[in-house]
């Protein structure tokens, strides 16, 4: 092989690196930063009360909400977070279609998680959408309030089957649990 053809394929390989280096930064210049996006990574949503568009972030918010159920019709557990990024606190009224509303107080700067290992246990009345669907509902906070799709899930998840509810004892309830929080929840009439 003579110095010629050697210094030819060198230089034509440094072209191919060249232009294959050109190529993968203007691809990268033109692509969206996905790190940048707000979006919900997990099976719950993310809602922004307030939100004129879907992808905007405001500072009273829900994050990766949810309800495990056994079934449509039965009772089910709420997951997820609410956070409260301004300088007051507010109550945050949930409204799932065909339950009895769930409010909550989220201090100044706060996040209050609910369900899980980390939040306090809340049971929606009756959910209204079989799992895999999702219920129509909307959040309020701070005079605003947003619409989305509460997304239902059960137990088929081994993440989420500690978290479906047990159904409730049938005629021979003993009277220690025919007082348990959850049965007595119900609003006043």
């Amino acid at each position: 092989m003579s110095r010629r053809t050697t210094a030819h394929r060198r230089a034509r390989t440094v072209a191919v690196a060249a232009v294959t280096a050109a190529g993968a930064a203007l691809l990268s210049a033109c692509a969206p930063t996905t790190t940048a996006l707000n979006y919900s990574p997990s099976d719950g949503v993310m809602v922004s009360v307030g939100a004129q568009d879907v992808g905007e972030y405001t500072d009273l918010r829900g994050l990766n909400l949810m309800v495990v159920a056994e079934e449509e019709g039965a009772a089910g557990n709420l997951l997820g977070a609410l956070t409260n990024d301004t300088r007051e606190g507010a109550t945050f009224t949930l409204s799932p279609e065909g339950a009895t509303p769930v409010t909550f107080e989220v201090g100044a700067g706060d996040t209050v998680y609910i369900g899980g290992e980390a939040g306090e246990p809340v049971l929606i009345d009756t959910v209204s959408a079989a799992p895999g669907s999702s219920i129509p509902t909307t959040l309020e906070a701070g005079g605003e309030s947003q619409a989305f799709s509460l997304p239902v899930l059960n137990g088929e998840l081994a993440e989420y089957a500690d978290y479906v509810p047990s159904p409730e004892p049938s005629g021979s309830a003993s009277p220690e649990a025919s007082a348990s929080p959850e049965t007595s929840a119900s609003p006043e009439e």
